[in-house]
């Protein structure tokens, strides 16, 4: 039971649409009648307010580190019974955290992108990979200058990044979330084949 606990855990604190909550507290209207119609902080920027955009940013992490960090504190199994990525309390956690984000039953199963969720969970699963991860997102992004390139390339490089550094344990759990983020980020890949992705600091 314990694994289902802890993606219980994660899918719950992933859920919160703290991009939504915060717009609508700020008097700025629903944040998904902008834009993408998506509930994180790329859309939240989108409002004008970098203020609101950052908090997003930290908060939307937040929400799935800390699921990470607790569900194998909460949910204490026996080790020698839970076969392979089973044991892995805070993996799980890590998937159904992105997951909740992703497809929030508080909004029709509908919400963001997934993107700083998923980097939360890394900071809290591995931080070593985190930072090689946030330096392939810089490159990319300071390259290529389109947002959704350089959060696509990161989780598809995180796994990989993981394994290279010897950790393992993390590297279902990424390949899981790097599947939900790019699912996620299908109509940015038909933009992209179409010419049509706008790049950071263009004009509209």
């Amino acid at each position: 039971m314990e694994p289902i606990f802890a993606a219980l855990l994660g899918f719950v604190c992933g859920s919160i649409p703290f991009g939504l909550l915060l717009t609508k507290a700020a008097g700025l209207g629903d944040v998904r009648d902008i834009g993408s119609g998506s509930i994180g902080a790329t859309n939240v920027l989108r409002t004008g307010n970098k203020g609101l955009a950052a908090a997003t940013v930290l908060l939307d992490a937040a929400k799935g580190a800390l699921p990470v960090l607790i569900a194998p504190i909460l949910f204490v199994q026996d080790q020698a019974t839970a076969p392979g990525f089973w044991s892995d309390l805070g993996g799980i956690a890590a998937i159904a955290a992105v997951a909740g984000h992703c497809f929030t039953p508080w909004l029709k199963f509908k919400g963001g992108k997934g993107f700083a969720t998923a980097a939360g969970v890394l900071l809290a699963l591995a931080w070593p990979v985190m930072l090689v991860s946030a330096a392939i997102w810089a490159a990319t992004l300071a390259i290529s200058r389109i947002s959704s390139v350089s959060s696509m390339t990161t989780v598809v490089a995180a796994p990989v990044a993981g394994f290279a550094m010897g950790y393992p344990a993390v590297i279902v759990p990424l390949i899981a979330i790097a599947v939900i983020v790019l699912i996620q980020h299908r109509a940015n890949i038909g933009r992209l084949i179409r010419g049509e992705e706008p790049k950071v600091g263009a004009g509209k």
